[in-house]
């Protein structure tokens, strides 16, 4: 569901000298006036305090005329330093082997990765290991290795975080009645709309990928939405919930660009309220990351099935979902919420299973020492006793509400 732009860029340059605030601009081949780029967050710590400059010398014509030329948004991953495989044969004799399952030469590379979300195009992605790239001046700040890992937890959770305001744009989209509106959610209402909202997040990414990169982002998301309430027979929104709809919208886009300007100390005191379940989660996550650095489990050519990267990458993406629902608010949350909160950790609850199933692959395997390994199972599971817990109280204080 991404724009892949790289191609078509010409050059361009990424300014990350003032913290948690990324700016700058786009050149592309056949396009005048350069995209600027406004994104709230901060880039890997290669690229974090410092202004990078790259050009593409082969840089083609192509851009679509619909890519937005503002790009305002979040951060995903922004980086010069990503690792990754590059052939040293021509792309013609590299299909030859391949057809002919003969091993090809390669090497290691940096690769330019830049990834953000934005509300004009959605997800957008620049990909390269073919651009000149210069760092510009000394750096302005240093990100310490424990900011990176929190930034990078960040990024993961971006994706999560963009994916959630396409459910709040269906649910501000259908109509409710004023007696609806007085009570709580229930937890299947909740439901409902989680499905919902990931069945539109389905099928808007279904039709970015089949009618190609240069399609309307916003219009498909209008389009999917209005088909999705067609299907389940929903009337038509009224007149002033369509003009609360557009309210939002308006206060929302005030809101982020007042956010970016000057940054709200009371947000940020609430941003750093952190729930103790998150916190143990996050430092499992990365005892689990320095473990198999430190001891090289992961072989370099290992694929996302590999038990000890499913170990990782599953406790990672649960710590990144726990904190999406349970940082940065007081507990326990209101009734209103409740509802919601019990949805998304059990969303998050399920990767801690796929780290427990990964757990015992490494045993069974023998690809983990068991004095590392124990510790680490005990704590899994834990974790999954202290959500069940959460979730339990949660539909108990809803269940009180209710009454």
């Amino acid at each position: 569901m991404a724009w892949r732009i790289d191609e078509w860029v010409l050059r361009g340059e990424i300014d990350n000298r003032v913290r948690e605030s990324v700016t700058g601009r786009l050149w592309f081949t056949g396009r005048a006036e350069p995209v600027e780029l406004r994104l709230a967050g901060n880039c890997w710590r290669d690229l974090a305090g410092r202004r990078l400059e790259f050009f593409n010398p082969q840089s083609k014509l192509g851009l679509p005329a619909d890519f937005s030329g503002r790009q305002e948004g979040v951060v995903g991953d922004l980086t010069a330093s990503r690792k990754v495989k590059v052939p040293e044969v021509s792309m013609e004799e590299l299909m030859d082997r391949y057809r002919q399952r003969k091993p090809f030469p390669w090497h290691w590379g940096n690769s330019l990765y830049l990834e953000w979300f934005s509300m004009a195009n959605g997800r957008v992605v620049i990909e390269s290991v073919g651009y000149e790239l210069k760092i510009i001046g000394e750096s302005a700040w240093e990100m310490t290795p424990e900011e990176e890992m929190d930034q990078r937890r960040a990024n993961g959770a971006a994706l999560t975080d963009f994916m959630g305001r396409l459910g709040k744009a269906l649910q501000e989209g259908q109509a409710t009645d004023d007696e609806e509106q007085e009570r709580p959610q229930t937890e299947e209402e909740a439901e409902r709309m989680q499905e919902r909202s990931d069945r539109l997040a389905d099928r808007v990414a279904a039709r970015l990928a089949r009618e190609g990169e240069g399609t309307d982002y916003a219009s498909i998301l209008d389009e999917e939405i209005e088909r999705m309430r067609q299907e389940c027979g929903e009337p038509e929104p009224t007149p002033e919930q369509q003009a609360r709809h557009a309210e939002w919208i308006e206060e929302a886009n005030r809101a982020a660009e007042a956010a970016m300007q000057h940054p709200d100390p009371e947000l940020e005191l609430e941003k750093s309220i952190r729930h103790p379940l998150v916190e143990r989660a996050r430092d499992l996550s990365d005892q689990i990351r320095v473990m198999a650095n430190d001891c090289n489990l992961i072989p370099a050519d290992a694929s996302e099935e590999h038990p000890v990267v499913e170990l990782q990458n599953s406790i990672a993406i649960a710590a990144a979902k726990m904190a999406g629902v349970l940082g940065g608010r007081t507990w326990p949350p209101s009734v209103d919420g409740c509802a919601g909160v019990i949805v998304r950790l059990k969303r998050a609850r399920v990767y801690l299973d796929d780290a427990l199933r990964a757990a015992e692959s490494c045993q069974e395997e023998k690809l983990v020492l068991p004095q590392h390994l124990g510790p680490i199972t005990v704590t899994l599971v834990d974790l999954g006793r202290e959500a069940d817990v959460l979730i339990a109280d949660l539909r108990a204080r809803l269940a009180r509400g209710l009454d």
